[in-house]
């Protein structure tokens, strides 16, 4: 039996994924056999040949009327419906179906789809609790944005610009001016993406902590540093009036430029995201899939 927690199921495809329509055909029938209502995306209904199914919704409104979510894709696509889904303030799980990329988050594979969704139905999977982190622009008197991550905030330059200056402070207290093409602050789960790709360390997701990597930093003493995941992270550019050189971006999905004064605060999200496990997968297992952690070069490959 189906757990009566679970009426709606949310599916959302990475947009153009025109090899996943089979897939979504198979999933929906499946889904509608044990008398459950799936609703796709109005993008991912687009995929599917013939008529479309009655419930389509925009993926910002899907969040907030589903009980379970299914994405087909990779990263990418998964962080943007986290994100949602921290903004409408419900406890959503996500069920992440990989499709041929990284996907460290997208971590069940396609022939281990039907096995997971049943075991999330069945009541029998289990989960990781991933820590978000919330971020708020403080502009003026008042406050400009906020915003709910899975993985990263990033602060970059301008493509012209020279080497952009930020203070950083933790818990109140000044810890470093970082001249840089950027930083970085993640989560552990954001460690293994744009975080490490830069040279900063990877966190296991259950260790309560962020990371703050500085991105081509100007000098060798600015180093990545982790620090402890209760604190409250304030970032102040250094942002010359009449220029936007430095841009706030928030998982990679979509950012704007910072002006003078403005005060970025970063702290954990009051909710977390639950994201469905593989089976029989542990996360140095992850780690040695994705990235081949651990393994030995093959003999003649080093310096």
């Amino acid at each position: 039996m189906t757990p009566p927690s679970i009426a709606r199921v949310g599916i959302v495809a990475k947009t153009n994924l025109v090899a996943a329509a089979d897939h979504l055909t198979r999933l929906t029938a499946y889904l509608a056999a044990r008398g459950l209502v799936p609703v796709l995306d109005t993008d991912t209904a687009a995929l599917l040949p013939g008529p479309r199914p009655a419930e389509t919704r925009t993926r910002d409104v899907l969040a907030g009327e589903v009980d379970l979510v299914v994405v087909l894709g990779g990263d990418g696509t998964l962080l943007g419906m986290a994100s949602r889904i921290a903004q409408v303030g419900r406890d959503v799980p996500i069920l992440g179906v990989n499709f041929g990329s990284l996907g460290f988050l997208t971590e069940t594979r396609i022939d281990e789809m039907d096995a997971t969704l049943a075991s999330v139905l069945d009541g029998t999977a289990t989960y990781d609790e991933r820590v978000m982190l919330r971020a708020e622009v403080e502009r003026g008197a008042g406050i400009l944005d906020r915003r709910v991550v899975l993985n990263d905030v990033v602060f970059t330059k301008a493509a012209l610009s020279r080497i952009v200056e930020m203070s950083v402070s933790v818990g109140g207290l000044p810890v470093t001016t970082v001249k840089a093409d950027g930083l970085i602050v993640a989560t552990a789960t954001g460690s293994t993406a744009y975080n490490l790709a830069v040279g900063g360390p990877i966190v296991h997701p259950r260790v309560d902590a962020m990371v703050l990597t500085p991105i081509a930093p100007h000098t060798l003493t600015n180093r990545p540093i982790v620090i402890p995941g209760h604190e409250v992270i304030e970032v102040r550019p250094h942002v010359a009036a009449g220029t936007d050189e430095i841009f706030v971006t928030y998982d990679g999905q979509s950012g704007y430029p910072l002006r003078p004064h403005d005060i970025v605060r970063i702290h954990r999200a009051e909710r977390t995201l639950r994201l469905v496990k593989s089976p029989g997968r542990s996360y140095f297992e992850l780690l040695h899939e994705k990235l081949h952690w651990g393994e030995r070069l093959p003999q003649g490959s080093g310096g």
